[in-house]
């Protein structure tokens, strides 16, 4: 059986950064189940996500879901790099993570994420934040930048 896209589909790549391979597998897992058959990639830390961006191995317009919690480097670290990254400084970042930490949370934000979830609330509702991921660009006109 082949699964047909939904109505009005907009090519967004969805960058996956997170060391956890249950996680990062439910992830995709949910994307197919809805349908959006958007191009994912996987990176298992900060630094091989910088890699894959920096190479313009990850096609654009693009969203990243990022963890807080792995090896090398931080979901924090990571941002604080991207974010001072001239070509790389508009991305769009949503953070799933198992940090309930407040301290985490507002550096996050300081780091403009577009939004931050406790991934024990993905186990409840899980389907619910995937599908307002899909809402999100499907509604935000996202950047292109000139390699």
């Amino acid at each position: 059986m082949q699964i047909q896209p939904k109505q009005n589909y907009k090519e967004v790549t969805l960058l996956i950064v997170d060391d956890d391979d249950i996680d990062a597998i439910a992830l995709e897992r949910a994307l197919r189940k809805m349908r959006l058959l958007n191009t994912v990639l996987r990176a298992r830390d900060g630094r091989e996500a910088l890699d894959l961006l920096r190479s313009g191995a990850v096609p654009q317009p693009y969203i990243i879901l990022l963890d807080l919690n792995m090896p090398r480097m931080s979901g924090l670290e990571f941002l604080k790099m991207l974010r001072t990254d001239p070509q790389l400084t508009h991305a769009v970042v949503f953070v799933l993570t198992t940090s309930k930490s407040d301290e985490d949370l507002v550096a996050a934000y300081r780091k403009h994420v577009a939004g931050y979830v406790f991934k024990q609330h993905m186990d409840r509702d899980f389907m619910e934040v995937i599908g307002f991921i899909e809402h999100y660009w499907r509604l935000v006109e996202l950047p292109v930048t000139k390699e």
